[in-house]
């Protein structure tokens, strides 16, 4: 079984002629004119063909395109200039934004400066103090080897005097007066 193609066109079987046809009018003049009649598809409609036109009043069809193409340059410059002003703003923003980003950055940067220059100030004085407490140090350590070669000395002196008393007490033979003094 063969079967004609979805997309072809058929054309019907011829008809008897209607009765309202003329007297005079051949039949065959009628299938003619039917066989002329072709099915057009529809075919999806523009935003033109939606918009209907007059067959009559040309100026007036004329005036009607020319408002429109006027409306169309309107709303694209409109466009054109919103676009332009969002760019414009857009760039604004950004410029300030970098601008406070630099303000922050040369703000961080004097305060770490500063930080960085105290902590020098801080070591220096800690140097300085440093220095200062091992001079106290030396000092003390002077002072306590006088006190040392003092106290030597005295026991030195003493010791000394010690041995001339007994030496003389046992020239003499006497006993020291003090003896023991706890006694």
């Amino acid at each position: 079984m063969v079967t004609a193609p979805e997309n072809s066109v058929s054309t019907p079987a011829p008809t008897p002629p209607p009765a309202s046809v003329p007297a005079g009018v051949p039949s065959e003049a009628v299938e003619d004119k039917e066989k002329a009649m072709v099915t057009v598809p529809i075919v999806n409609k523009t935003k033109e063909d939606t918009v209907p036109k007059k067959a009559s009043g040309g100026s007036i069809d004329r005036d009607i395109a020319l408002a429109e193409v006027e409306k169309e340059k309107r709303f694209s410059f409109i466009k054109a200039w919103e676009d332009s002003e969002k760019s414009k703003a857009e760039n604004k923003a950004q410029k300030k934004l970098s601008s406070v980003l630099a303000w922050e950055n040369s703000k961080k940067a004097n305060l770490e400066a500063k930080l960085k220059k105290i902590e020098e100030d801080l070591e220096k004085k800690k140097a300085e103090y440093g220095e200062k407490m091992k001079n106290k140090v030396v000092l003390i350590h002077k002072e306590a080897e006088e006190k040392k070669a003092t106290v030597e000395a005295q026991r030195s002196e003493e010791l000394l005097k010690a041995e001339e008393t007994a030496a003389k007490f046992r020239a003499t033979g006497t006993i020291p007066k003090k003896f023991l003094g706890c006694f």
